[in-house]
């Protein structure tokens, strides 16, 4: 997009860093009201238990607390299961029934937290302790029931190309059991919420990625009407999906503030957050890919079971974005795809980064990887051959996902190129002749993903003209850390000629910013920034009408000038935007427009990744040395902002390789409940990322533009998945589970 005298497509900094750096950006728990009171909540110390008595006597006599409340005392009716499980029902606190460690049974309203946490500790719990539900194939057989009545713990299953009969014709078939094991989300900022009764209605501030989404149910759940609740996100510390969801402390917090008439706050510790927000992936896949012997692809044949956790949330439903993308970036002509979502004792699932779409490019990448190490062929040359070509789009996959445009072989070309492949296959030979310890491991990932999917390619936007010359931006989108306010900025600035920083930005208010759907599924700016785009496109054609009386000139000779508009030519003569502000109020109007931009589609952002490790064959050591990524969003608007997102999303898909695991033991007790257990890396376990791009135009929105936020973490897990088992190929391993940890590393030489 970037073009002579144009801001989009430069790089500009981001408005939002000043008040990061220096502290006065406002965070949920930053906030303090008078009479305000804190929320503590006691969560069940087993996994699967009948729930006998609870004794709380000695927590309300304790100084400081104000009130100690269980299922009976808050009487809040059952949280209305998830859209496609709809029978299935929370208690919000716990009734007959705990289901992981971290259900809660009962909470503390104290005046002060460490007074609430000190009566919580004082709560007995009688449990009559039932067999845990951890492993999904159990799960699956249904030994141990968590829901009785339902006769299973199947929740949930999608499937088509049943009779497609995917693999015959194939002369080769490659298979593997792919894990895609289970993560914590792990913001900066824990889960936070402070509700605070206002007469009638209820001002709920909450650290969430959609303030809209927040309101229904908890009106609903408190017995207020959605107009009598005002949720407001403020700034958020990092949402990666999980902060997407809607959480049922909200509406234990909310009631206890209603029902004793103050403000009450509650905020998470870091433990509570590793039992409490919702995990990602935990996905078991076992993939059939069936070939020609020169590498043609014949079918796909996939067989998945995804953990939902103890209570049905968004995770459950995900397969099916992981069956609508398993076709990927290649020309598949049959896909026999079947998916079961099962319940377990353990933490509900929800989206968590790329949410169902990175499982799909983790099982197809991968096996793809089998397929050529079993018929002798290069990783890069076995995915060139079975691209889909940019003369096929707009090109309908087998699986019904409709990709809008693509030229998957460039982005191939260019991270082999940006790599030095060639070089890198010579440095791995010469290693593997010379019988060196440290051997080289190269692998490749080509993926394409869905942004703004299930239909969530529409939102709210409105730009107004202010009393001072200067830009009102209204949108439904929430940003927590994707530079929402620079990036939408920049397109008005574009536009108008309004100076960025006199560029306000409105967003996550139910008060202030009548719709929205938040931020999520990496779509903000091809839906809002398109709203902003159209908006600010009408605000102009207003502005030129009156422009065009007051400097006694034709409509179409109006042009943007220096902080108004101008004759063409005649830039002596600018009418400021607060002078057509001014005189389109004379007239009763305001210079503004809103609209709810739903012109447009799904996107699919692509790209290939490539990663290079060394692994010490004698400890098992995995060292990433490089990573190359080229990833393509369309048109790009501010290649710092792209850049940025490009390195959150490759550093979160890193980890997932060789850190990250979210454990339960036999009876389902936590293993990883803090950051002394749970492996996550920093800055220092990652080398300086290799960012580039291809530029595709997408033809649904006026901006050409597709998502970026998850990109990342799509492409570069099973890139570096696939050079682990590269770098020990030559020994005989086909495949080592995530994470590739030192200790599995080293069996799998050994067993080798």
């Amino acid at each position: 997009m970037a073009q002579s005298g144009s801001i989009l497509g430069n790089s500009v900094l981001r408005k939002e860093d000043p008040g990061l750096l220096v502290g006065t950006n406002q965070y949920t728990d930053d906030m303090k009201y008078p009479n305000m009171a804190h929320i503590v909540f006691v969560r069940s110390s087993v996994a699967h238990a009948r729930l006998g008595a609870i004794d709380t006597s000695e927590a309300k006599s304790m100084p400081g607390i104000l009130a100690v409340y269980t299922a009976d005392d808050l009487n809040l009716a059952d949280n209305v299961g998830f859209a496609g499980t709809p029978h299935i029902k929370r208690p919000p606190l716990a009734r007959g029934k705990v289901r992981f460690v971290g259900d809660i049974v009962a909470a503390v309203v104290a005046t002060d937290r460490y007074l609430g946490q000190d009566a919580a500790d004082t709560i007995t719990v009688d449990y009559d302790v039932l067999p845990a539900v951890i492993d999904l194939e159990d799960s699956v057989a249904g030994g141990s029931l968590l829901y009785e009545e339902l006769g299973s713990n199947v929740c949930f299953g999608t499937a088509l190309g049943a009779d497609s009969n995917a693999l015959d014709g194939a002369e080769v078939i490659a298979e593997e059991r792919i894990l895609s094991q289970r993560l914590a989300g792990v913001p900066m900022e824990p889960n936070a919420c402070l509700a605070v009764p206002e007469g009638d209605r209820l001002k709920f501030i909450c650290a969430t990625q959609a303030p809209h989404d927040i309101r229904g149910p908890l009106a609903a759940a408190i017995g207020k009407t959605p107009e009598q609740v005002r949720v407001i996100g403020p700034w958020v510390g990092g949402g990666f999906g999980p902060k997407a969801a809607y959480y049922i402390e909200y509406e234990i917090s909310a009631a206890a503030a209603l029902k004793l008439g103050r403000p009450v706050k509650w905020t998470e510790t870091r433990t509570e957050n590793m039992l409490s927000m919702g995990h990602g992936r935990s996905y078991i896949m076992d993939a059939k890919l069936g070939l020609k012997k020169d590498g043609t692809i014949v079918g796909l044949q996939a067989r998945v079971i995804a953990d939902g956790g103890a209570y049905p949330m968004v995770g459950t439903v995900l397969p099916m974005l992981t069956q609508m993308l398993s076709q990927g970036v290649y020309v598949i002509p049959k896909i026999d795809f079947e998916a079961k979502t099962v319940l377990t004792t353990t933490t509900p699932v929800v989206a968590y980064r790329g949410a169902g779409r990175p499982e799909a490019t983790q099982m197809l990448e991968r096996i793809i990887d089998v397929a050529a190490d079993m018929i002798g062929m290069d990783p890069a040359e076995i995915r060139r051959k079975n691209f889909i070509q940019p003369s096929q789009f707009p090109y309908t996959t087998v699986t019904g996902a409709n990709y809008d445009s693509g030229d998957y072989e460039k982005a191939l070309n260019q991270a082999l190129t940006e790599s030095g492949y060639k070089q890198l296959r010579e440095e791995q030979a010469k290693r593997i002749a010379a019988k060196s310890n440290k051997v080289l491991g190269i692998g490749i990932s080509s993926y394409v993903e869905v942004t703004a999917p299930l239909g969530l390619f529409s939102e709210y936007g409105k730009v107004t003209i202010d009393d001072d010359g200067g830009a009102t931006m209204v949108v439904g989108t929430s940003s927590h850390g994707q530079a929402h306010d620079t990036a939408f900025s920049m397109i008005v600035s574009d536009l108008l000629g309004v100076p960025m920083d006199k560029i306000r930005h409105v967003q996550s208010d139910t008060d202030l910013v009548p719709m929205g759907k938040g931020t999520m599924g990496s779509r903000s700016l091809q839906t809002a920034g398109s709203a902003v785009f159209v908006a600010s496109g009408n605000v102009l054609e207003q502005g030129k009408k009156i422009a065009a009386r007051l400097l006694e000139a034709s409509e179409n000779d109006i042009v943007k000038g220096d902080g108004g508009l101008q004759v063409a030519g005649v830039p002596a003569k600018v009418v400021s935007w607060a002078q057509l502000a001014s005189e389109a109020k004379k007239e009763g109007n305001a210079l503004s427009h809103e609209l709810e931009f739903s012109e447009g589609d799904s996107t699919y952002p692509f790209g290939t990744h490539i990663s290079v490790v060394e692994v010490d064959l004698e400890t098992g050591y995995v060292d990433l040395i490089r990573h190359i990524a080229v990833d393509d969003c369309g048109r790009i608007l501010n290649p710092m902002l792209v850049a940025g997102q490009q390195h959150g999303g490759i550093a979160q898909g890193i980890a997932q390789v060789l850190f990250e695991h979210v454990q339960y033991d036999e009876d389902g007790n936590p293993k990883s409940s803090n950051l002394m257990d749970y492996l996550m890396p920093s800055a220092a376990e990652m080398p300086s990322f290799e960012t580039t791009n291809t530029q595709t135009d997408s033809p649904r929105n006026p901006l050409g533009a597709k998502g970026i936020g998850e990109s990342g973490t799509i492409g570069s897990t099973p890139a570096l998945h696939n050079a682990v088992v590269d770098a020990l190929s030559h020994l005989g391993v086909r495949h080592v589970d995530m994470p590739c940890t030192p200790e599995r590393v080293w069996q799998a030489i050994n067993a080798a």
